[in-house]
């Protein structure tokens, strides 16, 4: 069976279908696609940093696409794709795909570039809950609280809620703080 090309249009619509996204600007008035306010797809503007080496004319159709982290970067970069770096975004995890150039890409390819992106900045919460994986309901508490809670056998909130408050006090770990935090969890 034949695979479906990328389109330009499939950007768009594969960022709005991910939970928590909402189209907002940033670097000033630059189209970006962002979940929890960090952005994971940026539209970039003409700029002298972006240059396409084979015509010397500033790239108009550039999209920054977010990299979980550099190793997952140099993947995209040396599968042989239309990924490409430029010397703005070395030190930075990201990779950037001319638009014109996205029916070399089949569509099911784009889609997991751009939700790996988007799982990169997203709350692991939502993240969990997306590929249906088991959410910790102690995610946001301090890491020697869940320590403390993880070592007393609490893994859900149906355990904590069994529990007094002087209970969890006295687990070390577990302060007024953390204990006002597990109050409020759903």
């Amino acid at each position: 069976m034949a695979k479906t090309k990328a389109t330009p249009a499939d950007v768009d619509a594969i960022a709005a279908g991910l939970p928590g996204t909402e189209l907002g600007i940033s670097w000033g008035d630059r189209p970006t696609r962002k979940v929890g306010g960090k952005g994971f797809l940026l539209y970039h503007a003409p700029h002298k940093t972006a240059i396409d080496p084979e015509s010397g004319e500033l790239y108009t159709d550039l999209l920054v696409v977010h990299t979980p982290d550099m190793e997952a970067k140099a993947a995209l970069l040396g599968s042989g794709g239309s990924f490409f770096d430029i010397d703005h975004f070395r030190t930075y995890a990201a990779v950037l795909v001319q638009l014109s150039r996205l029916g070399e890409f089949d569509r099911d390819d784009l889609v997991e570039v751009i939700t790996d992106a988007w799982a990169a900045k997203a709350p692991k919460r939502l993240v969990a809950q997306h590929f249906g994986e088991p959410v910790d309901p102690f995610e946001d508490l301090a890491a020697r609280a869940r320590r403390a809670l993880a070592g007393a056998g609490i893994r859900t909130l149906a355990q904590l809620r069994e529990r007094t408050d002087e209970e969890l006090l006295a687990l070390h770990g577990v302060g007024a703080k953390a204990l006002q935090q597990a109050h409020a969890l759903d």
